[in-house]
C-alpha cells in the first residue's frame, strides 16, 4: 500500500499519527501542487491520499485521472473541495476524521482583539525602538454581529458577551427563539451590518452564502467597524472588500481565509495596512492535528482490513 500525505506545510504530519502501524510506503508532500496535471502526475501509483482540509481540490475531472487511488481521507467532517459523488461512482472510498470548532473560535477572538487594539502596529513600533503609536478601540458596550449562529458562531457570541458586548445575529434559517437560547438577538441582515461594531462570519460556504457579503452590505457598515472572516473566503466579495478597505469606508478587516489559498505573493490585500491577515490557521493547533492524523491512520487501517469507517461516500 502506498500512501500520500498532502499539504503538510509545517512538516509535522508524521509526528501526529502512528503511521508506523500501517504496512505501507508513505510519502509526504509539503508544498501545494502547481496545477491539476502536477497533482495527477505526483499521485500516480498511490492507493491512498490524505488531504488536509480543502488545501487540494479533488473535482470529478481529477478523480477520473487518479486511476490508482482507492481511498481518499479528508481531515475534518466534511470537505466541499472533494466531489464525493464522483468518487463513489469511481469506486474511491472517501473517509473523514473528527474535528473541533474551539480553535477557530479562539483565533476569531485573537484577530478581533489584535485588530481593535492595534497589536500588530504596536508590536512593530516596540521592536523598531518606538513606543505607543495610536489609540486602541473598545469592545465593552459595543455590538458584535454574527453571520451564522451554529456551534462556532454561538461560541464566539458567548465570548463577546463575556467582554460586555451586545450580540446580534442573522442567518437565513435563524429564528428569534434559537438566537435567544444563546442570549443573542436575531435581526435582519441589513440591521446587523448597520448596527455592528464587529461583524464576524460563521457560515458554511454554499451557493446561498457565496458572495453574501458584498458591496451593499459593506456600504451599510460603520466607518469604524471591523469585518472578520474565519469561515471561507468566497463568502465575502473580495473585490468589494478591497474597494472598501482602500477607500477606508470601514474600519478594517481581519481575515484568515481567502478566495484562493495560499494567497498570491503580490495579492493586493498584503499591501493594505487596515487588513490583518493570517494564513488559514483557524484549525491549525496541536490538539486538532492530533485528532486529524490519529483518525486518518484509523481510517486507512480500517479500509485496508475491509471495514472502512467514517465513510462519506
Amino acid at each position: 500500500m502506498r500512501i500520500a500525505i498532502l499539504d503538510d506545510y509545517q512538516h509535522v504530519a508524521l509526528g501526529f499519527g502512528d503511521w508506523g502501524s500501517l504496512d505501507a510506503e508513505i510519502r509526504v508532500f509539503h508544498e501545494p501542487f502547481a496545477d491539476e496535471d502536477t497533482l495527477v502526475r505526483e499521485l500516480a501509483g498511490f492507493d491512498v491520499a490524505v488531504a488536509m482540509r480543502e488545501r487540494t481540490p479533488f473535482p470529478a475531472a481529477v478523480l477520473r485521472r487518479l486511476t490508482d487511488l482507492r481511498l481518499l481521507v479528508t481531515t475534518g467532517a466534511r470537505n466541499r473541495s472533494i466531489d464525493v459523488t464522483a468518487a463513489g461512482e469511481l469506486g474511491i472510498t472517501v473517509s473523514c476524521t473528527g474535528y473541533a470548532s474551539a480553535p477557530t473560535a479562539e483565533l476569531t477572538w485573537a484577530l478581533i482583539l489584535a485588530a481593535v487594539r492595534n497589536v500588530p502596529a504596536e508590536n512593530r513600533s516596540v521592536r523598531s525602538g518606538g513606543w505607543q503609536t495610536g489609540v486602541g478601540g473598545d469592545l465593552n458596550g459595543r455590538t458584535l454581529g454574527l453571520l451564522g449562529l451554529g456551534r462556532l458562531g454561538a461560541r464566539v457570541a458567548a465570548i463577546g458577551q463575556a467582554f460586555g458586548m451586545e450580540t446580534v445575529a442573522w442567518s437565513q434559517n435563524l429564528t428569534p427563539e434559537r438566537a435567544a437560547e444563546h442570549g443573542v438577538k436575531a435581526v435582519t441582515k441589513d440591521e446587523l451590518f448597520t448596527r455592528s461594531d464587529v461583524v464576524s462570519v460563521h457560515l458554511v460556504l454554499s451557493e446561498r452564502s457565496r458572495g453574501l457579503v458584498g458591496a451593499h452590505e459593506l456600504a451599510l457598515m460603520k466607518p469604524t467597524a471591523l469585518l472578520v472572516n474565519t469561515s471561507r473566503g468566497p463568502i465575502v466579495d473580495e473585490y468589494a472588500l478591497l474597494a472598501a478597505l482602500r477607500e477606508r469606508r470601514i474600519g478594517g478587516a481581519a481575515l484568515d481565509v481567502f478566495d484562493e489559498e495560499p494567497l498570491a505573493e503580490r495579492h493586493p490585500l498584503r499591501a493594505l495596512d487596515n487588513a490583518l491577515l493570517t494564513p488559514h490557521v483557524g484549525y491549525v493547533t496541536r490538539d486538532t492535528y492530533e485528532v486529524f492524523y490519529r483518525d486518518a491512520v484509523e481510517d486507512i487501517a480500517a479500509w485496508a482490513a475491509g471495514s472502512p469507517v467514517r465513510v462519506l461516500t
